[in-house]
């Protein structure tokens, strides 16, 4: 019966015993390399290597563009796309929900969806004092000849960019009879202007179109946008010369009048003026007569 010593002796002089490895010319059996080795010796250097291989091939893999051969691994180049692309979404996700924002008001002012809640609070104050004050509005005789003045002045020169906001002169869209005048309490944001069918209508100002579409309830309308924030509204046109994104100059001919859409009477003109998201009477700045 062996006992826990003699056991540990036999495992140390296996692992310990010497073994010969040669390598012989198999021809002239001529002895090219001997090593004398061990169990031992074979375990640690077994154990060594394979350490060693699993290392390298981690650096390898970590460190070294193979691993995106490795299944498993994404790719760095596909990363740094998917990265551009997401700022590239996210920025155009700002540019739609601002374009919403924006033909959100511009439905608003279609359909004259404006009430006095949407002003801020310092234009109410303002608001309500004028009406206090009971200001008199009515032009008077050297208003009067100014506007003739400035009438002849600019007679010639319609088509030059203003240069500043002195200079920014509103030029009539079609003279006429006002059949309906501004109302901001009965919400008739615009002047009604009674023309005979097919009258051409034409830019107040230099501007770029952004809206020419047909609508059921004014037909076919047509907004321009100008410079210092003011928006001109043409509705119940017969057909529209223009297109979103053209461009164009004060007095060209944008539309032909009519009475087009459920809203209507008659062949008229509805003009609107909006001057930074605000309504204001056509009437203070143009003379239609």
């Amino acid at each position: 019966m062996t006992t826990p010593e003699k056991k540990s002796k036999k495992i140390k002089k296996k692992l310990l015993h010497r073994y010969r490895l040669v390598i012989l010319n198999d021809d002239t059996f001529e002895e090219r390399l001997s090593l004398n080795l061990t169990r031992l010796n074979v375990f640690v250097l077994g154990t060594i290597s394979a350490i060693l291989l699993i290392v390298f091939t981690t650096i390898l893999i970590a460190f070294t563009p193979l691993k995106e051969y490795i299944p498993g691994y994404s790719s760095t180049t596909l990363k740094k796309k998917a990265v551009q692309l997401s700022f590239k979404t996210d920025s155009l996700q700002r540019v739609i929900d601002l374009n919403d924002k924006y033909f959100t008001s511009i439905k608003k002012v279609l359909q004259g969806e404006v009430s006095t809640v949407q002003f801020n609070r310092d234009s109410i104050i303002q608001a309500a004092k004028l009406e206090a004050s009971q200001v008199d509005l009515s032009p008077i005789r050297e208003d009067s000849l100014l506007r003739q003045k400035v009438d002849k002045e600019d007679k010639y020169n319609l088509f030059e960019t203003a240069k500043s906001r002195a200079n920014f002169v509103l030029f009539p869209p079609a003279n006429g009879t006002i059949s309906e005048n501004y109302n901001s309490k009965t919400r008739h944001y615009a002047v009604d202007i009674v023309l005979a069918n097919e009258t051409p209508i034409k830019a107040t100002a230099d501007g770029t179109v952004i809206f020419a579409e047909w609508t059921a309830q004014t037909g076919y309308v047509i907004i321009l946008e100008h410079s210092y924030g003011l928006i001109s509204v043409y509705k119940h046109n017969a057909s529209l010369n223009k297109s979103q994104g053209d461009l164009v100059k004060a007095g060209e001919v944008i539309a032909a009048s009519g009475n087009t859409g459920d809203l209507t009477t008659g062949p008229h003109l509805h003009f609107e003026l909006w001057s930074d998201g605000y309504s204001v009477n056509p009437t203070n700045f143009i003379d239609f007569k």
